[in-house]
């Protein structure tokens, strides 16, 4: 089965970081994607990027874009603002998260006038009647949750708040996924859950990455990574990366979500051996 893909994107912060994101957008956007989401920065760093983002990408790609909005210093007014100009500007999508702390801070804070969850803001975005909602879920407990049981019982709770899917923090093998999957069927959520997927582009990095996340490193993925020569990781992330989206489908997902971290080229290669290039071309040709 060749499966529905999505893409995700972060705003640029310098003129070559703006030519890195375009030239991403212009290589996946062949691909057909059902949508691309565009993050914030650190604590919310980046709203006026994010929102000059969502706005050109939808324009000069027509493309559907999702645009990410937190919870991160701001007043629900503040908030409120930033969701309702998307909706002025035609952007209908919102990837609602409670965000991350800000530089410097240990622990996210809410704003005193703010929302002080992600339940919170999606009730609120929901009551506009404006947006279609997507949130965020952890296949592996996320650092400040107790345990997976807790993170399907909030998961359930945006769910029942108004949001229509979630997508997945990134993980290393499949098996990890679909028990969170499971889990969530079990707990009577409905709404389709998209697994983030994250070719990896360099193996040191995003060890490093996943330890802030709390998510655990499978020692079969060191060893591998260790015994292959540096000129032949790419090939190896491909594979690994192809592998683990085909045991998902294999399993019945049928949406893919790409981290891309604005370096298209796994991606674009991954999305390739699963058929998505040649199901593009094929329906251009009856079209």
């Amino acid at each position: 089965m060749t499966p529905r893909i999505s893409f995700e994107f972060f705003p640029p912060q310098s003129l070559e970081a703006s030519f890195r994101l375009w030239d991403t957008v212009r290589l996946l956007a062949p691909l057909k994607p059902t949508f691309c989401s565009v993050t914030y920065g650190a604590g919310g760093t980046t709203r006026k990027l994010t929102h000059e983002a969502v706005t050109a990408i939808g324009k000069q790609f027509d493309l559907i874009v999702a645009a990410h909005l937190t919870c991160v210093d701001a007043t629900r007014e503040e908030t409120l603002e930033i969701a309702n100009a998307y909706a002025d500007a035609g952007v209908t999508q919102i990837v609602a998260l409670r965000g991350d702390a800000p530089k410097g801070a240990e622990r996210f804070t809410p704003h005193p006038d703010g929302f002080a969850s992600s339940v919170e803001l999606v009730e609120a975005l929901a009551a506009t009647g404006r947006f279609t909602l997507r949130v965020g879920c952890y296949p592996e407990p996320h650092p400040d949750s107790a345990d997976t049981a807790a993170d399907v019982a909030f998961l359930k709770r945006k769910v029942q708040a108004g949001a229509s899917s979630a997508i997945s923090q990134f993980f290393f093998e499949p098996e990890t996924f679909l028990r969170f999957r499971d889990a969530c069927v079990a707990a009577g959520i409905e709404a389709p859950i998209l697994p983030g997927i994250l070719p990896i582009e360099n193996w040191n990095g995003v060890k490093k990455f996943a330890a802030r996340c709390g998510q655990a490193v499978p020692e079969w993925l060191d060893v591998r990574f260790g015994e292959t020569s540096a000129q032949d990781h790419e090939k190896l992330a491909v594979d690994l990366c192809t592998d683990l989206c085909r045991t998902l489908l294999a399993e019945g997902v049928q949406d893919l979500h790409f981290y891309t971290l604005n370096r298209p080229t796994l991606s674009r290669d991954v999305c390739a051996a699963l058929g998505v290039t040649e199901a593009v071309e094929q329906l251009a040709a009856t079209a």
